[in-house]
Formats: structure tokens, sequence, C-alpha cells
């Protein structure tokens, strides 16, 4: 059985594209996964599964079956729980010093974004923000306040042309604790 995680964009704020979390965890169960487990309501959910899948063709089927069922696109990012481990595991603020991780985020990009829209936030700067890309991974450092930050989903979205979506590094880390256990 191989674990993944997969992390849904947009779902249960404001009211807005609502799921509950048992409900979701019935879709993904009717999608012949195993072990599934939701975490809070923001659209995380650890699942097993014994097909050799990508995360792409993983993403596809729980988006279709998400649309099929709600009427709504939600996009979905998957991982691997070995490509999570890895994303803490090279997590370059961690080397720094004076960083309070409890202001970590990453925002997971759906794919590599082309070169040419990477070379695109090669001069952006919104300091104290920080940035700064890995593969299909952006990780983030908000000493303020994430809430009010310019380098939002939005943000990577329109410049790296990826579907994305951001957690807080506390949430990234309990997600691998919990599909570990």
């Amino acid at each position: 059985m191989h674990t993944f995680i997969s992390i849904l964009r947009g779902i249960n704020v404001s009211g807005q594209r609502k799921i509950l979390m048992a409900d979701l965890k019935a879709l993904y169960e009717n999608l012949k996964f195993k072990d599934v487990i939701t975490y809070i309501q923001s659209g995380n959910v650890i699942f097993k599964t014994s097909e050799k899948s990508s995360n792409q063709s993983l993403s596809l089927l729980i988006e279709k079956a998400i649309l099929k069922q709600y009427k709504f696109d939600v996009p979905v990012i998957v991982r691997s729980i070995e490509e999570i481990e890895n994303t803490i595991a090279i997590n370059p603020f961690l080397k720094e010093k004076n960083i309070n991780i409890e202001k970590l985020h990453v925002t997971f990009l759906a794919e590599t974004p082309t070169q040419i829209n990477l070379d695109s936030l090669k001069n952006i700067n919104y300091p104290p923000d920080k940035f700064i890309v890995i593969d299909k991974e952006v990780f983030l450092y908000c000493p303020d306040n994430y809430g009010e930050t310019k380098l939002s989903n939005k943000f990577f979205e329109t410049k790296l042309k990826v579907a994305a979506t951001t957690r807080n590094w506390k949430t990234i880390n309990k997600l691998v604790e919990i599909s570990n256990n």
C-alpha cells in the first residue's frame, strides 16, 4: 500500500464550497482508497492505495469525483508521504537563525513551473516576507501574518501559471505524524 496526502484548495472558506469532512472521507472510500483520514476542515486527506498511480492521475480522479458529487471544481494536489517528508527535510528556512517555525508555510504546486515563469519571480521582494521555490514547493516565511502577505496562493498561481494551495508548517508536520501512526 502506498500512502498519499491530498490537499484541497478553497473548500469550507467563508461558507463557500462546503464539504463536510465525513462526506469527503466517504467520497475517498467510494474511490476504493483505504485508511482514509481527514485532518481539519480545510481539506487535508491522508489515504492509501495499492494502485501505482501518479500524483496527477490521483488528483484528477479525486477532482472528478468532487465535481460529480458537489457540482463545483476543487483543485486537488497530491503528494506521497515520502514527498511530504522530503519537503519537511529540505525547508531552507529551518537553517536560518531566528526563524519562528510558527510563521513557516509551504505552497504546494500542482506541477513544476516552467523556467520562464520561475524567472518572473527573480526580482520580486515583499519584506519581511520571504519565499524560495524548490521544484513543486514554495517555502514561505511570513514573520508578521500570512493572512496579510502578498505571497498568496493567487500570487503564485498567477506568476507560475500552476494551481497552488498553502498549508502552515504545523499542519504539514501533523499530516506526516498522523500518516505514520
